[in-house]
């Protein structure tokens, strides 16, 4: 996700930095143009893109086959992507859920043992305050939700798959040096508006442009998780411009993120399972 918005300004900081930042993008030209952007602006020639596209779990897999083969180092893995759309992906899943937490779910299991390997290493999940509204139905996870704000109502199921998802991973890694974070950038002016229903966009955008924070500000909390020194002992906590922050009740619930993983394993053909939604998961 780092050819516009939060994603573009985070990687600018990276490079400035003098990081080697590689933007895992869905679309070429836009990725080309941000990474050759970035390289002018800050002298630094180890900016590079390869193409992800999150919506598809063959590319996936390709994107991380080519990144290990490619990439000796990963000490810091950024899921930024994020969509709002309704829509269904060539896997069979609803187009939010999959681009916002199935996709960064297998990514980061695909690239775990690099991160080991390379630690003190990081993961930075960009969630939102949106997981206040999430439900998870583990028995249909994957669908779109029923009702008339179905697309709605999938983001904000994602996006508390996001907090849950750092939570266990935090758990689960708490004997390596992979340390992992959940972040709410706050409410930021990037193209994922571009998919608000035509008939909220006249009261949305101007609001937009006038209130919320520029993407280079949205950025900064993520930033802060990606490099501040002293974060390990907060691993899987989840974090907004005032520092470490409680989520909302569900995103506390370590049984619905042992049970979330657990069916996202199966989702993603990790358990050796069939990929696909299913309406025999488990329910939590």
């Amino acid at each position: 996700g780092g050819s516009s918005g939060i994603g573009a300004a985070t990687a600018l900081e990276l490079a400035r930095c003098g990081a080697r930042v590689i933007l895992a993008t869905r679309n070429a030209l836009r990725g080309e143009a941000v990474a050759s952007r970035i390289r002018t602006e800050t002298g630094n020639e180890e900016v590079r893109f390869m193409h992800l596209d999150l919506a598809s779990l063959r590319s996936v897999r390709a994107f991380a086959s080519t990144f290990q083969r490619q990439e000796p180092h990963l000490h810091l893995l950024i899921n930024n992507a994020g969509v709002s759309a309704g829509g269904t992906t060539e896997d069979g899943f609803s187009l939010p859920f999959q681009v916002n937490h199935l996709g960064h779910f297998l990514l980061t299991q695909l690239l775990l043992e690099r991160l080991r390997s390379c630690g003190p290493s990081r993961v930075v999940i960009v969630a939102s305050s949106a997981h206040c509204a999430g439900r998870l139905r583990l028995e249909s996870l994957g669908r779109p939700p029923p009702g008339l704000f179905s697309a709605f109502q999938d983001y904000c199921d994602s996006k508390l798959a996001n907090v849950l998802h750092a939570r266990e991973l935090a758990t689960r890694e708490q004997d390596t040096q992979v340390t992992c974070y959940a972040v709410h950038p706050g409410f930021v002016n990037t193209a994922l508006f571009r998919h608000a229903p035509l008939w909220l966009k006249p009261l949305l955008l101007p609001l937009a442009w006038l209130l919320f924070l520029d993407p280079s500000e949205g950025a900064q909390v993520v930033l802060d998780c990606a490099t501040q020194d002293g974060l390990e002992p907060l691993s899987g906590r989840y974090f907004t411009d005032s520092g470490p922050q409680q989520p909302w009740p569900w995103g506390r619930d370590d049984r619905l993120a042992r049970a979330l993983w657990e069916s996202s394993e199966r989702l993603v053909g990790l358990g050796g399972d069939k990929v696909g939604p299913s309406a025999d998961t488990p329910t939590a």
